[in-house]
């Protein structure tokens, strides 16, 4: 039976790779994205994950078209790497807004429905530099790795109700992303 599934930051990249996967296996797909048109045989419709009001207009938008999310994977992430003593707040702030605040405030809202349900999966995305930090990466190591903390506390809260939630730590993946990477950082992942 098909499932309704949102997959956030899927304009590209892994977002897209999973979008993909999910849609081949039957199962309407939803995705979003900050910019940008929807991938072409996709339900696509914008979302700032950092604003409260722009995930509850892409949920509620989705829950219109494809009945309540069933399956969330929060995959909305962004970099910007600079050494630590460069590091500005606003850099710092940027990417734990996104990759972990935003991840927080999708599985926040996924799971009123998801509970309604009795079932649900969420699924963050998150990164192997999470797990093992790396140089030039302090603000995308900490909201990677605070991606683990939500999970295993939403397992503990939900998993009662049906609702399960895990974290999917990639290596180094070419992507748009990764390709704004120094060449010697890339060989070096």
């Amino acid at each position: 039976m098909a499932r309704s599934v949102m997959v956030t930051g899927a304009n590209r990249g892994i977002g897209l790779a999973i979008a993909r996967a999910l849609a081949a296996d039957g199962d309407a797909v939803a995705v979003t994205d900050i910019a940008g048109d929807p991938p072409e045989g996709f339900f696509g419709l914008h979302c700032d994950v950092t604003d409260t009001a722009s995930v509850d207009a892409a949920f509620t938008a989705v829950e219109e078209h494809q009945g309540p999310v069933e399956v969330l994977v929060a995959n909305a992430g962004i970099t910007r790497d600079t050494l630590l003593m460069r590091m500005s707040d606003e850099e710092f702030d940027a990417v734990l807004n996104t990759n972990l605040v935003g991840a927080f405030k999708c599985v926040r809202r996924a799971a009123k429905q998801m509970m309604r349900l009795r079932r649900g999966r969420i699924v963050l995305i998150g990164s192997v530099v999470g797990l093992y930090g790396s140089t030039g990466q302090v603000n995308y190591a900490a909201s990677k790795s605070g991606l683990i903390g939500i999970a295993r506390s939403v397992t503990r809260e939900l998993g009662g109700r049906g609702i399960t939630a895990n974290v999917v730590t990639p290596g180094f993946v070419q992507t748009k992303m990764t390709d704004a990477l120094p060449e010697e950082l890339r060989a070096k992942y």
